[in-house]
């Protein structure tokens, strides 16, 4: 007897997803050109967090949850292991030349199936591996917007203080040779601290079975991307960050591997308002989520709401 799966976990379907978090007096996503203030649109002043971000979060989490298993490494990782070295395993576990003449399109070929099959992310998100050792580029099936808030965000930059004293020479007590009366150093050292008072943020996603098929992505991988999702903001809490958390995971399966429904209008269909009387929003209990019926579905379209 074999168990059915969920349809929103079948690699063989098109999906497409919105995804909602928020933020409480934290930075999302600071912008290194701007002083790492939070990331806004300059001209409608809504706040912005990076696609790259993001995929960091999930990246994060499959580490955590599953990257003590070999298909599940993770090969976009901070202070790990140099690319071309990582390319180079691929290499030496297929037994082939990494450079040189015998380097050929059949063994970057297998050295990317190699890389997909190894790396969690390669899979999903795809990467360019042609960097000195060439493990050829490779298109993921699964990609994800910018996230944008729904309304304009303040970022603000507060001053703070801290009672330590980084160098040596300011903490010493200086004496004057006239009066011999002693000044005493530095007792704080000021610092600065960048974060949004309140934020409800929106992103928008897509999974294509056609690459899915290319990269070896599994039904078992869909769903731990989905898990993911609503999760890995609790493995990603810092004090920079303030309090993020993820209000709607709602992914539209489509019967057909090329969609039943153009992705924007089902994405119309999820609709957010503030709420009457409320002028500056503070909460997510500030706005009213309204979420489609499944009877309200194009044929051949089902709605799962995951969060939310």
């Amino acid at each position: 007897m074999t168990t059915a799966i969920p349809v929103y976990t079948d690699i063989s379907r098109r999906h497409d997803f919105v995804l909602l978090f928020d933020v409480t007096d934290g930075n999302p996503n600071g912008d290194p050109d701007a002083g790492n203030l939070p990331r806004v649109d300059p001209e409608t002043m809504q706040g912005l967090m990076t696609d790259v971000a993001i995929k960091r979060k999930v990246r994060d989490f499959v580490d955590v949850a599953q990257g003590d298993q070999g298909r599940y490494k993770i090969y976009v990782q901070s202070g790990g292991e140099a690319l071309n070295a990582i390319h180079r395993r691929a290499y030496e576990a297929l037994d082939l030349k990494s450079t040189g003449a015998k380097q050929n399109k059949d063994d970057i070929d297998k050295a990317r199936a190699w890389m997909c099959q190894n790396f969690y992310d390669i899979r999903m998100f795809g990467a360019v591996m042609t960097t000195g050792v060439n493990c050829g580029q490779v298109r993921g099936p699964l990609q994800i917007t910018f996230a944008r808030s729904l309304d304009t965000i303040v970022p603000l930059d507060v001053s703070i203080t801290r009672v330590a004293v980084t160098r040596e020479e300011d903490a010493k007590i200086v004496v004057a040779e006239d009066t011999g009366e002693g000044k005493s150093g530095k007792q704080t050292e000021m610092g600065r601290k960048s974060l949004v008072p309140y934020g409800l943020y929106r992103a928008h996603g897509f999974f294509n079975p056609h690459f899915a098929a290319r990269t070896g992505v599994t039904n078992d991988d869909l769903a731990l991307f989905w898990q993911a999702l609503p999760q890995m903001w609790d493995l990603d809490r810092s004090a920079s960050r303030g309090m993020i958390a993820c209000r709607g995971l709602y992914i539209f399966t489509h019967e057909s591997p090329l969609g039943n429904a153009p992705a924007h209008t089902l994405f119309e269909t999820i609709k957010i308002r503030l709420n009457d009387g409320v002028t500056t929003p503070r909460h997510f209990s500030d706005y009213s989520v309204i979420v489609p019926e499944q009877e309200t579905m194009p044929d051949g379209v089902t709605i799962e709401r995951l969060a939310g």
